[in-house]
């Protein structure tokens, strides 16, 4: 919790102050002798420390001088005067004055140094966190850009070296590994600006009506090129989505990507979409894997966590960061649930295509993320 703002806590402890001071006094005019005046002082010292650990030091001491003026003004002889006829009192009034007002600047101290402690912690923490990201990059970078390049390296080595004079199959394999090494380094790299883009509000974004069959044949040539692991069940009732085309597809490859690497059952992957209201698409990626407990259903979006084993060095963890930022820049969401029998559905919901907003015209809607 941020320590509250130095004015904003001076007023706060006055008011505090105000009531709680009138409130004292009321109660103990009306119980009278029954309180002698050493409890008197002890209460109202009470009432000091709660004003001066809730605003600090200058409340705390105004209501200690207030406090000794009312002792003196209802409780001590003579009653409803400044004067003080006993010389005992005016020693007790004086060692309450100094009593209240150190009493005021300890608890202020201890005040201040609780809120400098939560502070550091709060800092430290971050420090922590930013530590533990740039540890986990670093960790799945020098994988996952080191590993591409190291095969697309080997390859093109291969291919240039004249002793090996490689020709035919030989070569149409090592030019097959350069170029889908190639290809994993540049998602890699673009899921990497693409994420940095969203974090600082720099994505574009033009939605327009896209038929959720033909984003969907998309995707699954792209995470699926032999087309035998994941089925599309779209039916054709179900709207056009308001969306970013090229995003979309994005999303959807992230997704089925995953479900993918997760997928443990013997039957595919399965792709489908539903209407829940008729303002919005609700696209659904159901797997057969482990699951997903639902304590961690928040946390597997965050940048550079992944899903399952934390030795898996396989994937920066971005893809359901970056599945879920984009769907949220296209004014819809992505969930994590499960898969009825078990397994892991991802939930994306997007805003539907209704005669409202297909009358706008396309240029209208094109807006940054």
């Amino acid at each position: 919790m941020a320590p509250m703002m130095p004015w904003r806590r001076t007023w706060l402890g006055l008011g505090l102050a105000v009531v709680l001071l009138a409130a004292t006094t009321i109660t103990l005019s009306l119980a009278g002798d029954a309180v002698s005046l050493p409890s008197d002082l002890l209460i109202y010292l009470v009432v000091v420390a709660v004003v001066a650990a809730t605003g600090g030091l200058v409340p705390g001491v105004a209501t200690a001088l207030a406090a000794v003026g009312l002792i003196n003004y209802f409780f001590t002889e003579p009653l409803h005067t400044f004067a003080v006829a006993d010389a005992q009192h005016l020693l007790a009034l004086l060692v309450f004055v100094g009593a209240a007002v150190l009493v005021s600047s300890l608890v202020s101290l201890a005040q201040r140094r609780a809120e400098q402690v939560a502070v550091a912690a709060a800092q430290a923490e971050a420090t922590l966190r930013i530590d533990q990201t740039r540890t986990a990059l670093l960790r799945a970078v020098s994988h996952d850009l080191r590993t591409p390049l190291a095969s697309a390296r080997a390859a093109v080595a291969g291919l240039r070296a004249p002793a090996l004079a490689v020709t035919g199959g030989p070569a149409d394999e090592l030019l097959a590994t350069a170029d889908t090494s190639l290809a994993r380094l540049s998602r890699v790299i673009e899921n990497l600006l693409d994420l940095s883009r969203l974090e600082a509000g720099a994505m574009s974004v033009f939605p327009r009506p896209v038929a959720l069959e033909d984003a969907a044949a998309h995707a699954v040539r792209e995470a699926d090129p032999t087309g035998r692991r994941v089925r599309i069940d779209i039916d054709e009732s179900v709207p056009e989505a308001l969306a970013d085309p090229g995003l979309l597809e994005r999303v959807l490859v992230n997704l089925l990507t995953n479900g993918l690497r997760h997928h443990r059952g013997a039957g595919p992957v399965v792709l489908s979409a539903e209407t829940i209201d008729p303002g919005t698409v609700v696209i659904h990626v159901s797997d057969r894997g482990p699951g997903i407990a639902r304590t961690d259903r928040e946390t597997l979006f965050e940048p550079f966590q992944r899903q399952g084993d934390t030795s898996n060095t396989t994937g920066l963890g971005l893809g359901l960061a970056l599945a879920r930022g984009l769907s949220r820049a296209m004014g819809g969401d992505l969930r994590a649930g499960e898969t009825p029998g078990g397994g892991a559905t991802m939930t994306v919901t997007l805003p539907a295509v209704t005669p409202a907003t297909s009358a706008i015209p396309p240029g209208a809607r094109e807006q940054p993320a």
